[in-house]
């Protein structure tokens, strides 16, 4: 359809000149772009209607339902207020709830693997005067949304390629790797927020960004770049005020929850790394990391391990270099949002909504100032990617995660390159 008629069709302004202007080169223009955004979102409603109609309203036993992972939280939280918080970390007697209210089948096997921030910051759900779902959940998925949408058009700056900027916000909010954050109820939205955010304001506000920063001590693997690139682009009050936040949120958090959160913690990280990370099958299918490439094709773990720190290494130079030789937030955005997926060998699809920042970083980019060679199909790739990696648990495909995730460090590291020729 010529661009003329699809202009008209979705009556979009006409086309600008300056940085309104669309790029001249790349197959991927702002009309296309909410073409594809708006087929997305109607899939993916088609999709939950679906699931809606054969799982009998999501009451049938083995369809699932969406938000099964906000009900973990919930039971956590509501064990923390009826009983003793650091009580989480017992295994059997976390599952036995889960069982009893009903968010898992009995003889099932579901610890709580989240630090003891997590846990505080969730239990002021038990108090909230609706159920776990579909209201608590509904709430919360509307939070994590409303957050991320917000924070990642803020350092994106998408917004500004649009003369319309709700349609910005809607591409955002209707994209896979938010659907996929959604329908797993994770707080992947709101931690991929926080970063977001923070690096927003780094240049404005270090203060407020290096608060930010701390709070993603609720997911510590995924705030473990942040100094080092806090380093790198000398950033000394925000470091402080980030070393300063997490430590006060994490004895604050040890405090409410017991010394014994904390023990418990360590001890079921080991029953993660034992029985998810070094034996589930599934999540090799579904997790974008290096370590996951070689669990799949049978490596050994110390190969595993090996080949993780390698391209961990690789992605925290490539994050050191551009957060040193550029202070444009989108190219330390879309460097930060690879790189952090890349540097745990933890990681689950919905994670992916850390790309989801690079992905809106690279377009606005891409629209403001031009595609260069590769970078639209790298969009497209990195804005599939996390339906690719949730339907893989069922598909079975190779696992192309990480060689997208660096496909975005390799084009991120091109532009500050280009910038300084």
């Amino acid at each position: 359809m010529p661009h003329d008629e699809v202009r008209a069709g979705l009556a979009l302004p006409p086309v600008t000149r300056g940085p309104l202007a669309p790029s001249a080169r790349g197959w991927l223009t702002r009309e296309r772009l909410v073409v594809y955004g708006l087929a997305m979102l109607v899939l993916e409603a088609v999709f939950l209607v679906t699931w809606a109609g054969v799982s009998h309203g999501f009451t049938t036993a083995n369809a699932g339902r969406p938000g099964a992972d906000f009900s973990v939280f919930w039971a956590a939280a509501r064990l923390a207020r009826d009983g003793v918080p650091w009580q989480a970390y017992d295994t059997s007697l976390f599952t036995h709830l889960e069982v009893m209210l009903g968010h898992a089948p009995p003889g099932s096997f579901g610890p709580w693997f989240y630090p003891p921030t997590f846990l505080a910051a969730v239990m002021p759900l038990a108090w909230l005067p609706f159920g776990p779902y579909p209201w608590g959940y509904v709430s919360f998925a509307a939070l994590g949304v409303l957050a991320y949408t917000s924070a990642t058009l803020s350092v994106s700056g998408l917004a500004r390629t649009f003369e319309r900027p709700w349609l910005a916000a809607l591409l955002v909010a209707g994209a896979p790797c938010v659907f996929i954050g959604v329908v797993a109820g994770q707080n992947s939205l709101l931690t991929a927020a926080l970063a977001a955010g923070a690096i927003a304001m780094l240049e404005r506000r270090p203060l407020a960004a290096g608060i930010l920063i701390g709070l993603l001590a609720v997911k510590p693997q995924f705030a473990l770049l942040f100094p080092l690139v806090l380093c790198a682009a000398r950033a000394w009050r925000a470091f402080a005020a980030a070393a300063a936040s997490a430590l006060t949120f994490t004895a604050a958090s040890v405090w409410l929850c017991g010394m014994r959160s904390l023990t418990g913690f360590f001890a079921n990280m080991s029953l993660a790394r034992e029985f998810i990370l070094e034996r589930d099958v599934a999540f090799s299918f579904a997790s974008p990391t290096p370590f996951a490439v070689l669990r799949f094709s049978g490596a050994p773990l110390a190969a595993a391990y090996a080949a993780q720190a390698a391209v961990a290494a690789v992605a925290a130079a490539a994050a050191w270099h551009v957060w040193k030789r550029t202070a444009d937030a989108r190219l330390r955005a879309m460097t930060l949002g690879a790189a952090a997926l890349l540097t745990t060998p933890y990681a689950w699809h919905y994670e992916l909504a850390w790309l989801g920042i690079a992905v809106a970083s690279l377009a606005a980019l891409g629209l403001e100032s031009g595609w260069r060679r590769g970078e639209a199909a790298v969009v497209a790739l990195a804005w599939l990617l996390p339906l690719y990696e949730y339907f893989n648990i069922w598909a079975g495909l190779a696992q192309i995660g990480p060689l997208v995730l660096l496909s975005v460090l390799w084009v991120a590291l091109r532009r500050v390159g280009q910038r300084q020729a």
